[in-house]
């Protein structure tokens, strides 16, 4: 049982691939993301290829400290072939005093979608195959997923998961303003995985 980021892996499902970000996927996650940015009102998502390479160096280096693994989500047609539409990660690997040093807890987050993706079954497909991984192969007591509180949309599609709403943290993570946001925080225990694993299979593939 693995559990830590550094070490590559390549989550693939029906719809969607995710494989760890790396520098050769900077000008389709800039050509997916220039589509229709009127979508990430909420979500701060880095415009053009420079900013795209900077925000994939530092992604990198994270993985590299163990402290995040991002991934480019691939979008697969009926033939397999991919295309890039995004990006999501692990994030806040959190190991609690008493553990004995193993992975307790983390965070799926950084999500953002291409207009062209959305309201697809690729955001569930992919969040069911990072809880699985989590859950399976991490062997957390809990996942985190977070947004900004004023993010309605987002708010209520972590709910339908069956996320656990825990609250408020207020000032926590920059928002799309570039300050302190206010940020919704929901959880899955572990007890709850098996009942949102059979939801979540029922929405996906259903």
């Amino acid at each position: 049982m693995s559990r830590e980021l550094t070490e590559p892996v390549v989550l693939a499902g029906r719809f969607v691939r995710l494989e760890p970000i790396a520098l050769e996927h900077v000008p389709a996650l800039a050509a997916a993301a220039a589509v229709d940015r009127s979508t990430f009102n909420w979500t701060p998502v880095p415009d053009g290829e420079a900013e795209f390479r900077a925000n994939v160096e530092q992604v990198i280096a994270e993985r590299a400290a163990n402290r995040r693994l991002a991934f480019a989500t691939i979008r697969l047609d009926e033939n397999g072939n991919g295309q890039v539409v995004g990006s999501t990660s692990y994030l806040d690997p959190q190991r609690w005093p008493g553990g004995g040093g193993r992975l307790d807890g983390i965070e799926i987050g950084a999500t953002w979608l291409a207009a062209s993706a959305q309201r697809t079954p690729l955001n569930g497909e992919a969040k069911l195959l990072m809880l699985a991984h989590a859950f399976d192969a991490f062997g957390v007591h809990r996942v985190v997923l977070n947004t900004d509180a004023r993010n309605e949309r987002s708010r209520a599609a972590i709910a339908r998961i069956g996320a656990t709403f825990e609250g408020i943290l207020h000032s926590f993570r920059y928002g799309v303003e570039g300050a302190p946001r206010d940020t919704a925080t929901f959880a899955i225990p572990a007890r709850d995985w098996p009942e949102v694993r059979a939801r979540l299979e029922a929405r996906v593939y259903g």
